[in-house]
């Protein structure tokens, strides 16, 4: 009996990884949490646990390029499965692309839904480009679905400080960042370029970063 339970938690972690589509394997116990990386030690002791998901609190993490964004996101989003939180992971261009193919479609609702139901939206590269009207609507159903229900994490190049300006609409900026900034972890990466060092050392890979 023990075995099947194992093996059925096994499979329902795989089936939570495989719908998250992450785009790099990483694992929570294989992020350098030191400081001088700008991270918490003490905070990252916390994810693992998920927490912050049934606190349906927020998580933004922002730094410079190749400093270990994508792979830190991942690994949160890792743990979430392990923990049986359902994760969906995504660029935000992408993802933009697919709401604008679902309104003329006209199954724009269904992606809102099937959205809101998860536990964890993971929006990578958020706001390198900065988004249309339009977008920036679709991002405000987003994260109105989600407050205070269910936890987005957004990855970026672009310092908190620097959100709001990136939308062209001062109204629909409030309206998002009310909902995503105020509750919310913030993770600042720093140091060197991760794939920089691994480079080097002849080493470029996706783990331990």
């Amino acid at each position: 009996m023990d075995q099947e339970c194992t093996r059925r938690a096994s499979r329902r972690v795989q089936r939570h990884v495989e719908t998250a589509a992450f785009p790099i394997p990483a694992l929570i116990e294989d992020v350098d949490w030191s400081a001088a990386r700008g991270l918490d030690r003490r905070w990252g002791l916390e994810p693992a646990q998920c927490a912050w998901i049934d606190q349906h609190l927020n998580v933004l993490i922002d730094g410079p390029t190749g400093a270990g964004k994508t792979f830190l996101a991942c690994a949160l989003g890792q743990a979430a499965c392990r923990n049986n939180f359902s994760v969906r992971y995504f660029r935000t261009s992408r993802l933009l692309q697919q709401l604008v193919c679902a309104h003329q479609k006209g199954s724009f609702s269904f992606c809102l839904t099937r959205l809101a139901h998860t536990d964890l939206l993971i929006l990578d590269d958020w706001l390198r480009d900065p988004p249309s009207v339009s977008q920036a609507q679709d991002l405000l159903e987003i994260m109105d679905d989600r407050f205070g229900r269910s936890s987005p994490l957004v990855a970026t190049q672009v310092p908190v400080a620097e959100y709001h300006a990136r939308f062209a609409n001062p109204t629909l900026a409030d309206a998002i960042l009310d909902r995503l900034v105020h509750n919310a972890h913030r993770l600042n990466l720093v140091g060197e370029s991760q794939r920089r060092i691994h480079s080097t050392t002849g080493r470029m890979s996706s783990s331990t970063v």
